[in-house]
């Protein structure tokens, strides 16, 4: 089989590592990066610690708003499929890359595989549920991690080409769980294990606003923990734009650093007593490892974690924050989520047969 797969940014190219092992394995992989994520510390690290093959072209789309960021995408990308001529498009997620790859696998005639499919937020505001919902609807296979985005699909009457398959971050986390267990880790940052908080904020949501900047900040002064704040560099020029990053980074007790890699993240991670983030990613990844996640937003695309109690669903309110922190703890008989770590294989199967079929 010939395929193109699309990434765009850091969740995408944790999912590729090993997806793109299991497709090259069967065939050949076109690997394309749209350039979503363009900062070297989001993006070049990745591709070198996780050992993801070269990308075989770059769209290089770079800084913009999403539909100036989608416009070049779906340009860049239609030249490529034209000249490539995969059998099917690989897309992962709910981000813009995801989107320009839906709309450009549709208008060139391939056929759509979506990792992650099925997913629901059930907030018709977020860019990423409108993302993912769109992408479900024009792809061909659809494959889910979990029974619930199985579910989710159902109610919307797709019902052909749906598998529930697992997810491949729990493959990326068990391949890299070694080389993650001997990186330096908190102590390297001044923070005791077990005894501070990780945080990590970058959505629209959380940092396009005035208001939602001082709900932040807000948010920040009452954590009741010492905490360790991995700067995505988004979050950090709205701070900067708004004049607000010099009383940010004095906040007693958090301690800001520049964006960390997978493999120290995920050491991060594992020390940390809990994690506060607005990411999809990052609540999923808490919940692989079973630390406690305290969620700034008032929905999840991830609500099963809501639902065994690896996840606490707070907005971005201070003092709702703070007493999720001082109780965030996961119950003992919580079952383990997302499969057994062998997702990647039953995708790379299936897209095989999938091309084949056609």
């Amino acid at each position: 089989m010939r395929v193109m797969s699309l990434v765009g940014n850091r969740p995408q190219f944790v999912k590729a590592a090993p997806l793109s092992r299991a497709l090259r394995s069967r065939g050949t992989e076109i690997l394309v990066h749209s350039g979503q994520h363009y900062d070297p510390d989001l993006a070049d690290l990745f591709f070198d610690e996780l050992a993801i093959p070269t990308p075989d072209h770059a769209l290089g789309i770079g800084q913009g708003s999403p539909l100036v960021q989608l416009a070049g995408m779906i340009t860049g990308l239609e030249a490529l499929i034209s000249t490539e001529r995969p059998e099917a498009l690989v897309v992962y997620g709910d981000t813009t890359t995801t989107l320009a790859g839906a709309l450009c696998a549709a208008k060139c005639n391939i056929p759509l595989a979506h990792v992650e499919a099925g997913l629901r937020s059930f907030d018709a505001t977020m860019p990423e549920e409108q993302n993912r919902i769109v992408t479900d609807h024009l792809s061909g296979l659809l494959l889910c991690p979990t029974p619930v985005a199985v579910e989710n699909l159902h109610h919307e009457a797709i019902t052909h080409g749906v598998h529930m398959v697992g997810d491949v971050m729990l493959d990326a986390a068990l391949m890299f769980a070694d080389a993650a267990a001997s990186r330096i880790g908190a102590t390297a940052f001044g923070m005791t294990p077990g005894e501070f908080i990780l945080i990590t904020v970058h959505r629209a949501a959380a940092t396009d606003t005035p208001e939602a900047l001082a709900a932040l900040i807000e948010m920040l002064r009452a954590l009741p923990f010492p905490a360790l704040f991995p700067v995505h560099p988004r979050t950090r020029a709205k701070l900067t734009d708004a004049g607000l990053w010099d009383e940010a980074s004095q906040i007693p007790g958090v301690t800001f650093i520049g964006p960390v890699g997978y493999l120290d993240f995920t050491r991060l991670l594992t020390q940390a007593r809990a994690v506060v983030t607005d990411s999809g990613g990052v609540q999923k990844e808490a919940c692989l490892h079973r630390i406690p996640c305290v969620t700034v937003r008032e929905t999840t695309e991830w609500t099963e974690t809501v639902t065994h109690g690896y996840n606490t669903l707070t907005g971005m309110h201070a003092g709702s924050v703070s007493a999720a922190v001082l109780d965030a703890t996961i119950p003992a008989d919580a079952p383990r989520l997302y499969g057994d770590g062998r997702a990647s294989e039953r995708i790379a199967a299936l897209i095989e047969e999938f091309v084949a079929s056609r």
